[in-house]
């Protein structure tokens, strides 16, 4: 029985129609020996060869084919397990809220060009924020804002995400890629092609995992943008800063030695933002591991 099952689960596997092929197969089998004659309507060659060439039809001297073990092919065939993943039924719809924190974001991207845009919220910010300034050195702020931005979006990541759908998702493509690599060495043209189908409406599908990683990304955008806005005029990006009181005083970084926050480090990229991006990350990694959160399926 545990033999025959686990070739009903192959075949299953292989080709989802074979289910039904195999319940076709046995309704024949109660009347006598099945030849191909009896099952061609309903069967193509290539599924009767593989049912012959696994071993669940044997010879019934020269007369016909049996079924090895009519009994535990039905017991195969009743098992839930072989029924391959379908797309997931969670509903992945973004909420009017979600949708609103998408228009926010995008507006604030503005502020990158406009001053109209970046003053005012900046303005804004600087209202809780500006207290930082007369504490702590600007290096010193840029790490505690790292840490807040970490924190926040490590929550909403968690808490925004279904990790049950998106690993749903995933799983269903990798076992399409396993039986598509498995028909690929059979030489199977016939299933593979009903495979690369199975791929393209599962490729269509993912949609919705895409809309499951976005959608945490949007808040944590509409929560930052304003933060990255505030440092930004605080530094002077493409020209003064907002707010020239401020001691802007230059850092000792590794390797580079001292160096002015509005000088490019990377390329074109300044010292202010490879240090906030090397924060985040670096506290990111040590909350996901100090409160545990996973936000990735497993």
């Amino acid at each position: 029985m545990a033999r025959t099952a686990s070739k009903v689960q192959e075949l299953v596997k292989e080709d989802v129609e074979m289910e039904a092929a195999l319940e076709y197969v046995l309704d024949r089998a109660d009347q006598g020996t099945v030849s191909w004659g009896d099952v061609s309507d309903e069967l193509t060659s290539g599924q009767w060869g593989r049912l012959i060439e696994i071993g669940l039809l044997v010879d019934s001297n020269g007369e016909g084919f049996d079924v090895a073990d009519p009994d535990g092919v039905r017991e195969a065939l009743e098992d839930d397990d072989l029924e391959l993943p379908d797309a997931p039924d969670a509903d992945s719809s973004w909420s009017k809220w979600d949708k609103m924190a998408a228009v926010g974001a995008i507006a604030m991207f503005a502020g990158y060009t406009f001053r109209s845009v970046r003053e005012p919220l900046a303005d804004t910010l600087n209202i809780v924020l500006g207290p930082l300034l007369n504490t702590l050195p600007f290096f010193a702020v840029v790490m505690v804002l790292a840490l807040f931005t970490g924190l926040y979006s490590t929550l909403l990541q968690s808490n925004l995400m279904n990790m049950e759908v998106m690993g749903a998702y995933q799983n269903r493509m990798k076992e399409i890629q396993e039986r598509r690599k498995d028909a690929k060495e059979r030489g199977d043209d016939e299933a593979l092609q009903r495979i690369q189908d199975e791929q393209m409406e599962a490729m269509a599908d993912n949609l919705g995992m895409f809309k499951e990683q976005f959608r945490p990304m949007v808040w944590i955008m509409v929560l930052t943008i304003p933060v990255f806005l505030w440092m930004y005029a605080v530094v002077g990006f493409r020209g003064a800063p907002l707010y020239p009181d401020v001691n802007l005083a230059p850092m000792m970084m590794p390797i580079v030695g001292e160096i002015g926050w509005n000088e490019s480090l990377l390329g074109p990229i300044q010292a202010w933002i490879v240090w906030y991006f090397v924060c985040s990350m670096c506290f990111t990694q040590v909350i996901r591991k100090a409160l545990n959160i996973q936000t990735t399926p497993t």
